[in-house]
């Protein structure tokens, strides 16, 4: 996100009153990338991260309120371990890097998944990042790292179960309203849409919950190669939709 990038306009085609607020984004293809092009699989990592950092300056720019970022699975831990320490070192390095701009940029930045399970270095980059930019409100930028939509549910499962135990609430109490309070995105609205590069088509674990009724938009471009082009090619698909949520 660099100040000397002026902001670019909503596109003409595409309706305001019709963006999504929400947008989640499940960022496969790095390793591909970076073999199609005879490249070491880091090299797609360190562009998937521009791309990133591409996307987010135009949801900003384009006034999406919100996205969140499929960084690091609960079971990305099976990846070879020097990608996995290239990985780690790779979050913190561009949360250091990063940070004077999102603050300067109105970027609130948040983190969701198990942190406690990540090198200690990185977590004190997460907590510093995390506390400069809790007052912005330019956009909402939630990074999944050691994330498991599983793992969340369970997790909300074992605190309402808590709750029930000492008493400080009865089983007839708990419905859809209380029990996303207990999810990690407690005090977002669930994603509006759900962009998947690369072809795949599942949902790996990500905002299991979140996204019972999030329109999905698969590409088969693959993650480093997404660019304001391809969102832009998602936005109107995602405009022509009818969002019924079950009804008629």
């Amino acid at each position: 996100m660099s100040q000397g990038i002026c902001l670019e306009k909503l596109p003409e085609d595409l309706q305001k009153e019709l963006l999504p607020k929400h947008i989640a984004v499940i960022m496969d293809g790095n390793g591909r990338w970076a073999k199609n092009k005879g490249l070491p699989r880091i090299a797609g990592h360190r562009r998937g991260a521009s791309a990133l950092k591409e996307l987010l300056r135009c949801c900003k720019d384009w006034g999406i309120l919100a996205l969140t970022a499929y960084a690091f699975s609960t079971e990305n831990w099976g990846r070879p371990i020097g990608e996995v320490d290239f990985l780690m070192s790779l979050f913190e390095g561009k949360l250091r890097q990063e940070l004077r701009e999102m603050v300067d940029e109105d970027v609130q930045i948040q983190f969701m998944g198990n942190l406690q399970a990540l090198p200690k270095s990185l977590q004190a980059e997460i907590e510093r990042s995390v506390t400069a930019t809790e007052h912005n409100r330019g956009i909402l930028f939630r990074v999944a790292t050691n994330y498991g939509g599983r793992q969340e549910i369970v997790q909300a499962c074992r605190a309402i179960a808590t709750q029930v135990q000492e008493g400080k609430l009865q089983p007839e109490e708990i419905d859809e309203v209380l029990f996303k309070r207990y999810l990690y995105t407690a005090d977002v609205c669930d994603p509006d849409l759900l962009i998947r590069t690369s072809g795949e088509m599942r949902l790996s674990n990500f905002l299991l919950w979140q996204m019972a009724y999030s329109e999905i938009y698969i590409t088969k471009t693959l993650w480093p190669d997404f660019d304001r082009s391809e969102f832009h090619r998602a936005l109107s698909d995602y405009q022509q939709r009818s969002r019924r949520f079950g009804k008629v």
